[in-house]
């Protein structure tokens, strides 16, 4: 019978679809075996064979020899695939036993493999080599085909195998399947991997070959059921032991690890799994804290800034101001940026577990991002309350000690007028007074009428203030009212005594007839005049309070005012000067002896002239005084225009870069990592202006210590530019952590530049107010123009995917994630179940020995923790269902 037809020479055969071994030295069926390397194979080949035949209860002797009639042959392939061949024939003539070997070369065949020059003749006749040949062939297809590593060929899959497994063990460097095995380190490392209980590997030598192979021989016999297929002599006494004997051998130890090799990858795979929750638990961990700390600050913070009881003294509200200045500058600062990062670690969390098919994460009751906007909302509302009413009680003490000290000078003022006043009305002079004394006391008292109806508008004033003052709660508003009231008892009291005096005068006005008409006169003149230059000097003396320009030059304008009336009373005081004159003028020319004092008044020349003189004194006193404020109020007025001319420059620079921000996040030009790269240098130029804010600061800061509350040149204020700086650094912040989500979306999904190109183009034709966010009509478009076809059902199932919470718009992050979704390739609680069931050997349980014997002692203290127990019959103690925590990772239920 003719050789079946073959494509590839022996010892490097091919299937219909590869190659399964390309070997160093291919087989030559014109050249003999190297006489070594045929001893080798014929141990090895025979050891194997027997290794399955003995699972039919025989075996062969003679490798050669036993296979010629066919009949174990068949009975070998018979063991090794698991199928039946066809009967075979019965008869022992050459015939039938040619026929037996076609039918176990056709089932050969059959399985893919084309043999090289191996006929049923040859395997008849006994031919060696050709019975090897057959042997390699089998072994080739049913022991090393399916060994496949990182998609490498059988021979390179086995060949990374033993290397990878052999690593991290010193002296051994495994490059082949022939000198490499020589010292028999590399055969006792393979078995210490796998079973360090068997082997103490840290007594072996290298300088011991015989030793070692011995050793892993007899130990893999023994204890791992391989049975010993080479010799040790020849191995260490053959330059190049044979590749085809040392793949044999080595082969048995990958399929009697397989169990193990199994057992590690899944639990590889479980610790995968764990490892990203408890990453995710970590990071919901951290944002609890971080929330809670927020929160509580907050909480704290608020009743602080509600707190609106106004202290009694300048000195302890500005206090106040400087604290809440402190707050502003130093406490709040820190947490805006804590608040920033909150929503960045949140988003993150949530792009990891989307990643990692975990549902989303759902913070405490109070704890939502929303939760803490809110509550920084109204932290930020009475913030702004207690401003302005730190302002405003500011100004109302103010008020209130300009109002106290002009009350206290009117009344020092009143109070040196009606000393004596009381003693002077109760007199009864009058009674042993002479004619001209009688008339001098009545003019007199006549004067002093006039002086005291003349101080009335004063005392009205003094009630008027401390009315004000008991309006606006002055704090010591009881030594107010009783020094008040005082005046007022007092003043009744003089009214009832001049009345008194008067009739007691009149009543004797009768018995006097001569009066001095000229003391009268001057008296009478003398008095307003004086009390005219007393209101002068209190005016000119007066203090005032002022915040612009305007207000001061109306000051100026009134005292100018006041400069033109001199010349008037300057005559008026030369016209009383002149009645004096006039009585020393008459005295002279009819010898009268005056006593020098006039019996009408008081006031004597010399008091007009002093008075006069003091008017003068003050007149640029004052002037000098509303200079100073004008030059005071003009520095107010730089100030405001310093202030202004900076926030009119960082008012628009802002809102610039808020909405070239906007414009950089839904620009399609570039990468993603280009848009993050612009995205880092606006976020540069953000924190190298943080100067210009500060500086800013600094001229508020100057403006508020000046009392300066207005400024008409600029429609920012501080608080404008302050909460437009924080959603500045925000916006940035947000806007880079959506980019880096988006990276991580594309490169955890696999996601193309191209592809995300284009999901961003389609979202920036349907962003309509190019806000980076769609509202629903228009995401409906955008998808039925991408081929959805869209019924109410399905949209508004795609909608709670995109918008959870119910905002009423869709992101670009939430667009991106529902167009990968569908395609992402992560695990699944399926996957990390049937993990989990090879750990456990098939069971629907698994046990803490089993967990702690697979797994890393920190995930296995993780799942021993989380794990409930089975509830089952016939179960060891300590059983754990990995089944219900499998479904609990992925937020399912239990299966």
């Amino acid at each position: 019978m003719t050789a079946i037809e073959t494509q590839v020479q022996y010892g490097s055969y091919m299937t219909s679809e590869q190659v399964y071994m390309n070997q160093e030295d291919d087989w030559d069926r014109d050249l003999l075996l190297d006489p070594a390397w045929e001893k080798q194979q014929r141990k090895t080949f025979t050891a194997w064979c027997n290794s399955h035949l003995r699972k039919a209860g025989t075996q062969i002797e003679n490798i050669e020899e036993d296979f010629r009639n066919g009949l174990k042959l068949m009975l070998l392939l018979e063991v090794i695939s698991g199928e039946r061949l066809p009967k075979p024939d019965k008869g022992k003539m050459r015939f039938h036993r040619i026929a037996n070997v076609n039918k176990a070369l056709d089932f050969i065949c059959s399985k893919g493999v084309k043999l090289v020059s191996i006929g049923a003749e040859e395997i008849v006749d006994g031919n060696v080599k050709m019975t090897l040949g057959m042997i390699w062939t089998i072994i080739l297809r049913f022991a090393i085909q399916d060994i496949s590593v990182e998609e490498t060929s059988a021979k390179e899959g086995l060949l990374l195998w033993c290397q990878r497994k052999t690593a991290p063990y010193r002296n051994v460097n495994v490059q082949n399947f022939h000198i490499s095995w020589k010292d028999g380190l590399a055969l006792c490392a393979l078995i210490h991997r796998h079973r360090p209980d068997l082997i103490d590997y840290s007594k072996l030598r290298k300088d011991d070959p015989m030793g070692n192979l011995n050793t892993a021989f007899e130990v893999a016999e023994k204890y791992l059921d391989i049975p010993k297929m080479l010799d040790a002599e020849d191995i260490v006494n053959t330059p190049k032991p044979d590749e085809k004997a040392i793949m044999t051998y080595v082969s048995c130890f990958y399929h009697a690890f397989a169990g193990a090799e199994q057992a590690e990858t899944a639990a590889n795979r479980i610790c995968k799994v764990l490892a990203v929750n408890q990453e995710n638990e970590k990071l919901m961990e951290e944002y609890e804290k971080l929330a809670s700390e927020l929160l509580e600050w907050i909480r704290r913070t608020i009743p602080w800034l509600e707190n609106r009881v106004a202290e009694q003294t300048m000195r302890a509200m500005q206090q106040k101001l400087e604290d809440f200045r402190d707050y502003r500058r130093v406490h709040k600062p820190p947490k805006v940026q804590e608040k920033c990062q909150l929503e960045i670690n949140f988003n993150t969390l949530q792009t990891k577990l989307r990643l990692s098919n975990r549902p989303a994460f759902m913070p405490s009751e109070g704890k939502m991002v929303s939760d803490i906007a809110n509550a920084w909302k109204g932290l930020e509302q009475v913030e702004k309350g207690y401003e302005e009413w730190l302002l405003t009680e500011i100004r109302r003490l103010e008020r209130l000690d300009h109002l106290a000290e002009k009350f206290k000078q009117k009344c020092s003022l009143h109070e040196s007028w009606t000393s004596g006043k009381v003693e002077l009305l109760s007199m009864k002079d009058y009674e042993s007074a002479s004619l001209m004394e009688i008339r001098a006391l009545m003019r007199k008292h006549e004067a002093f009428e006039s002086d005291l109806a003349a101080h009335q508008d004063r005392v009205e004033q003094i009630a008027a203030i401390a009315q004000e003052l008991n309006e606006l709660d002055y704090h010591d508003a009881v030594t107010i009212n009783a020094r008040c009231q005082g005046i007022c008892d007092q003043w009744d009291n003089l009214g009832t005594l001049t009345q008194k005096r008067r009739d007691s005068l009149e009543r004797v006005e009768k018995l006097w007839e001569t009066i001095d008409q000229l003391y009268l006169e001057f008296a009478k003149r003398a008095a307003p005049f004086n009390n005219w230059m007393d209101g002068a000097m209190e005016d000119l003396q007066d203090m005032f309070i002022v915040h612009s320009i305007e207000e001061i030059q109306s000051l100026i304008t009134a005292h100018d005012q006041f400069k033109a009336t001199l010349p008037e009373a300057d005559k008026e005081r030369i016209a009383t000067m002149g009645i004096q004159n006039e009585i020393v003028k008459i005295a002279q020319t009819y010898g009268i002896k005056l006593s020098g004092v006039n019996p009408y008044t008081v006031l004597s020349p010399q008091d007009i002239t002093n008075k006069w003189d003091a008017v003068k004194h003050l007149v640029p006193l004052r002037d000098q005084m509303l200079q100073e404020e004008v030059a005071r109020q003009q520095s107010n007025e730089r100030l405001r225009r310093q202030f202004a001319a900076q926030a009119n420059i960082i008012g628009p620079w802002i809102q610039t870069k808020m909405e070239e921000i906007s414009h950089v996040s839904v620009d399609i030009a570039g990468s993603l990592e280009e848009q993050m790269s612009n995205l880092k240098q606006y976020e540069q130029n953000i924190i190298n202006y943080k100067c210009n804010i500060d500086k800013l600061e600094g001229d508020h800061q100057l403006s508020q210590e000046s009392l300066i509350f207005d400024n008409k040149h600029t429609n920012y204020t501080m608080e404008h530019v302050r909460v437009g700086w924080e959603q500045l650094l925000t916006t940035i912040a947000r806007t880079i952590n959506e980019v880096e989500n988006q990276i991580l979306t594309r490169d955890a999904k696999g996601i193309s530049q191209e592809q995300l190109n284009e999901f961003r183009a389609s979202f920036n034709h349907f962003d309509r107010k190019r806000n980076g966010m769609m509202d629903p009509d228009d995401f409906r478009a955008c998808l039925i123009s991408m081929g959805y076809d869209l019924g109410e059902v399905e949209f508004a199932r795609i909608m709670t995917l995109v918008d959870s919470n119910n905002t009423g718009v869709v992101t670009f992050q939430a667009f991106i994630d529902f167009m990968t979704r569908e395609t992402a390739e992560t695990d699944t609680a399926d996957q990390v179940m049937a993990s989990f069931k090879i750990l456990a050997s098939d069971k629907t349980y698994i046990t803490v020995e089993e967990l702690r014997r697979e797994l890393p002692p920190e995930q296995a203290d993780y799942c021993i923790s989380r794990m409930t127990k089975y509830i089952g019959s016939d179960v060891p103690p300590g059983a754990l269902d990995y089944i219900s925590f499998s479904s609990a990772l992925y937020g399912e239920s239990d299966l």
